[in-house]
């Protein structure tokens, strides 16, 4: 597979600031009320469907990982930054972290009861996200949940790019995320959007999906 050069400066980005993108996170969970309430939805819906993996794609740091593990999910996690995954791994010896790519996951069809692409896909242009959603549900039993987690547009409708330290990103209105989910093996069971806290500089949003 040809790598493509956002990926390339997605990378780089990740791996110059994983030690003070790890600062900022730190403990940061517990601020984010919201955040925990979708992902505890996630993970009942996860254990009702089973107790089979669950892999968190663009695990960053693992705190999110870490968070599912404690919930009782069986949770992985794979990042394109070697950085990142360095950081995970130390921080979090118990969870299994590998270098990875979304759009190209090392899983047989099916393998897995749940996905996590937390912020994960905010760096992918518009166009190429329907092959990543393909993928994802590629390695998804049918039933299977997913959670997604991103910037949120201003605008009811539609995608905007805006600058992000890292890399260009995208902010996604959630119910055109949706369409674009229902249109790729999915189906939106839940979406809650935020207003922006003091630290943060736009509306964010988490969708709640099964794979169809």
């Amino acid at each position: 597979m040809i790598e493509s050069e956002d990926v390339r400066i997605t990378r780089a980005g990740y791996d110059e600031y994983a030690e003070l993108y790890a600062r900022m996170v730190e403990g940061l969970m517990d601020d984010m009320l919201f955040d925990r309430m979708m992902l505890d939805a996630f993970a009942e819906a996860v254990r009702e469907n089973g107790t089979g993996p669950v892999l968190e794609v663009g695990c960053g740091q693992g705190r999110v990982a870490a968070y599912l593990t404690a919930a009782g999910l069986r949770v992985s996690g794979i990042d394109l930054s070697p950085e990142m995954i360095r950081l995970a791994r130390a921080t979090y010896p118990e969870i299994s972290f590998e270098i990875g790519s979304m759009e190209q996951l090392p899983l047989e069809d099916a393998a897995l009861t749940g996905l996590v692409s937390w912020y994960s896909l905010i760096h992918t242009p518009p166009q190429r996200v329907p092959a990543v959603l393909t993928e994802f549900a590629r390695v998804l039993r049918p039933g299977g949940h997913v959670i997604f987690g991103f910037q949120a547009a201003d605008e009811p409708t539609g995608v905007t790019e805006y600058a992000h330290k890292v890399a260009p990103s995208f902010r996604w209105a959630p119910d055109t995320f949706a369409e674009v989910l229902a249109a790729n093996g999915f189906r939106a069971t839940a979406k809650l959007s935020r207003e922006a806290r003091p630290d943060e500089r736009t509306p964010q949003a988490t969708v709640l999906a099964v794979r169809v």
